[in-house]
């Protein structure tokens, strides 16, 4: 990116939030931070009414805007691909605000930008899973967002799977998050005076009432990493093939996936596992395209499952 470019791109970044940190800026143009600060010292010398404060970051004084009106080739289609995934992985509610949204990014488009879109449109697809039918029976993330903006304590009516029994109870939502093909709402449950993960197809009833909330829980990262860490996941890396890779990819989730690098012909991906043996006999699936770097822990138990395979097949 040349360097007209980037600072076109710092000041509409600068216009998408209330306060942008310069760490932010660096780390996303990967530029170092005298870099920033003299991108935007350019800035201000055009004119840009900047307000930046040390250790707090950089803003835009109120009532000057400047509409992003151009969009690169690549950011036109991935507004198209977002539109197939909030039609077929969210509410209706949600899905209707996106496409009002996405009506007024199209208004501003160029005609070039319209008409790659409209070509574009059947050449991408979105398939729900044939179980996740119910996620779109209920019409609740909407009501849930706004909830948590507002503070404003839910009342619910749950079905949990585990005891198999119907339960009414009051909430102070945290957060939604999707995986595994279903959206799940983390809350503080009055009834059960804790923090819950409930699943929103589960939900067969929801209520906004009257009362608000005063506490100030966790973030949805933060009690996912805290969760993560009461249950003892593990951490394991390892590297593998790309031959057999693309094999993964629909697996990998269900064995606590994080992250994952290419790393020469290899990829190194990286899991939270709540089970060494479960993953371990996982991996044996496709171990003989692939490397442990870590635990120790998992080694041993797929070099203690295998001499066990190969003492009772002599």
């Amino acid at each position: 990116m040349n360097r007209i470019d980037r600072i076109s791109a710092i000041l509409i970044q600068l216009q998408s939030r209330r306060v942008v940190k310069a760490g932010d800026i660096a780390e996303r143009f990967n530029i170092s931070l005298r870099t920033v600060y003299r991108d935007v010292k350019t800035l201000e010398e055009a004119g840009i009414p900047l307000i930046g404060e040390a250790g707090v970051g950089y803003s835009i004084m109120d009532g000057y805007r400047l509409p992003p009106v151009m969009f690169t080739r690549e950011e036109a289609t991935a507004f198209l691909t977002a539109e197939k995934f909030v039609e077929k992985l969210t509410d209706a509610s949600t899905m209707a605000n996106h496409k009002s949204a996405m009506y007024k990014i199209r208004a501003i488009l160029k005609t070039t930008e319209k008409d790659l879109l409209e070509d574009m449109d059947g050449n991408i697809e979105v398939f729900k899973r044939v179980d996740n039918s119910a996620l779109m029976g209920n019409d609740y993330i909407q009501v849930i967002l706004n909830s948590i903006v507002q503070k404003a304590i839910l009342l619910m009516e749950y079905f949990a799977h585990h005891s198999q029994e119907h339960t009414k109870r009051e909430v102070e939502p945290v957060g939604i998050f999707f995986q595994d093909g279903y959206w799940h709402l983390v809350a503080y449950c009055r009834l059960r005076s804790d923090y819950r993960d409930f699943r929103i197809d589960r939900i067969k009833s929801l209520h906004v009432t009257d009362k608000h909330f005063v506490s100030q829980h966790p973030t949805l990262k933060e009690y996912i990493a805290k969760t993560a860490k009461e249950k003892r996941l593990e951490t394991v890396v390892i590297k593998v093939d790309k031959e057999i890779y693309p094999q993964l990819n629909n697996q990998k989730y269900y064995s606590g996936f994080v992250s994952e690098r290419k790393v020469g012909d290899q990829f190194e991906m990286t899991f939270l596992a709540p089970s060494i043996d479960g993953f371990a006999r996982w991996y044996m699936m496709f171990g003989d395209h692939a490397q442990i770097l870590q635990p120790d822990a998992l080694r041993d138990r797929v070099k203690a499952i295998t001499e066990k395979l190969v003492r009772n097949n002599p």
